[in-house]
């Protein structure tokens, strides 16, 4: 090979290694962007997971825009955050007893604990569950607290006042019916509230959760108006969790919180 040669192959050797040279920087630039921008995006998904596990966890103790619950321990199983008191002023008109009388009617309750299902006789109790028909369609009850649960000699869980502080109305009253003769009242009754007054039955009805005997003052009773069909289960529960002290209405609220948060009501049919 003659001088030329040789110097023509070495030149194109070091070109040659030059350009791998050139070629491995550009692999090498190339991987590293890529590096770059996988961990930037890992960055960013991880900051989203961040931000997202803070706002579901500021959702669980932050009270509802929209709805007003109330942000308090759930002591129930099933249960959630109860909506806050209305403050609306409601007053409703006695609906004519005819509208129930001679029938049997299903109203489904729901609550912030579940659903519960009442049984509801008209033949017994005409003018209450006229009442009750009146007040469900109406929305009376929409987000109503059950404000009073007894728990030592008198089993029972009471609801039916919008305002929480057991002295709402509907701004009427009615006189008691179908009163057990006994004073009994077994487990799954559903009957009136009242005060001392036998025709003051208006919104506030109690559920028995274990046969109780309750003694009237006045020997009048109190109007039994239908049963529970389902979700005594609920009602067990919130009264197994206990009840606070008395407040200055001698209201003893569930330790468990629970309200109506709308009710249907239908005609059972034959």
């Amino acid at each position: 090979m003659s001088p030329q040669a040789r110097d023509r192959a070495r030149e194109k050797r070091r070109l040659e290694k030059r350009q791998a040279v050139l070629d491995q920087r550009a692999r090498d630039s190339r991987r590293n962007k890529q590096v770059i921008a996988i961990v930037l995006a890992m960055v960013v998904v991880l900051g989203g997971f961040v931000g997202l596990t803070f706002a579901l966890n500021s959702d669980k103790t932050a009270p509802s825009a929209k709805t007003g619950a109330q942000a308090v321990p759930q002591k129930v199983a099933g249960c959630v955050a109860p909506p806050g008191t209305p403050n609306d002023k409601r007053t409703r008109t006695l609906p004519d007893k005819k509208i129930a009388a001679g029938k049997v009617f299903i109203a489904t309750v729901m609550t912030n604990c579940g659903v519960i299902t009442m049984e509801l006789d008209g033949t017994k109790a005409p003018q209450t569950v006229a009442s009750f028909l009146g007040l469900a369609e109406s929305g009376y009850w929409t987000e109503s607290p059950c404000h009073r649960l007894t728990t030592t000699g008198i089993f029972v869980l009471q609801c039916g006042d919008p305002t929480g502080t057991g002295q709402g109305t509907p701004g009427y009253g009615f006189g008691v019916e179908n009163a057990p003769a006994n004073s009994m009242y077994p487990a799954g009754t559903l009957a009136m509230a009242r005060t001392s007054d036998p025709k003051s039955n208006g919104g506030q009805f109690f559920i028995v959760y274990d046969q109780t005997k309750i003694e009237d003052p006045t020997g009048t009773g109190y109007s039994i108006f239908g049963k529970i069909t389902s979700g005594m289960d609920i009602v067990k529960k919130v009264a197994a969790a206990g009840a606070t002290p008395a407040d200055a209405n001698q209201n003893t609220a569930p330790l468990q919180p629970i309200s109506i948060l709308a009710v249907n009501v239908t005609q059972k049919k034959a």
